[in-house]
């Protein structure tokens, strides 16, 4: 069963695009199904991390705003970040899902119990990911995966009939 899902963010949760306004300010978009999935995903126990290469305000505040609380920036060795924290929570790596889309994710593809990538990576991603989303990042690729994970953990059908 999978109790984490690690998120990455750049091309993930968005689109890979990284826009500045006049002021220098970095402007991204977000998908709101992805944020919607992400609340019925803890709303089960599944306890959301984000995991970027890069710092944001951006992602900071998004993060915020869904109540993530695991939320590592600037990550320069995923997978070392990761076995730490994999100890620390007392997980297993059949209880974690990754979701990546580039060269720094694959150590982490490799490794996480169930890991998916967005249908815009790149073809050796691809071929290392368990599941390739057929979705890109930033268009609801995160709220797909959440939905094989809560199916695979048998709670998808659940949600549904509580609506």
């Amino acid at each position: 069963m999978i109790k984490f899902l690690i998120l990455d963010v750049d091309g993930v949760m968005t689109d890979g695009k990284i826009t500045y306004n006049e002021q220098g300010e970095e402007i991204k978009s977000f998908c709101v199904r992805d944020g919607m999935g992400i609340k019925i995903a803890q709303s089960t126990g599944i306890n959301i991390i984000i995991m970027s290469g890069r710092y944001s305000k951006v992602t900071a505040y998004r993060a915020q705003e869904l109540g993530i609380e695991g939320v590592y920036q600037g990550v320069k060795d995923k997978l070392e970040l990761y076995e730490s924290l994999k100890d620390k929570l007392g997980a297993n790596n059949d209880e974690v899902a990754f979701i990546g889309d580039d060269i720094n994710d694959i150590s982490l593809i490799k490794t996480v119990g169930l890991s998916a990538t967005v249908a815009d990576a790149p073809e050796y991603v691809k071929e290392m990911a368990d599941i390739v989303i057929p979705l890109t990042g930033g268009d609801g690729a995160v709220r797909n995966f959440i939905e094989v994970i809560l199916k695979k953990n048998e709670k998808w059908e659940n949600i549904l009939k509580s609506l």
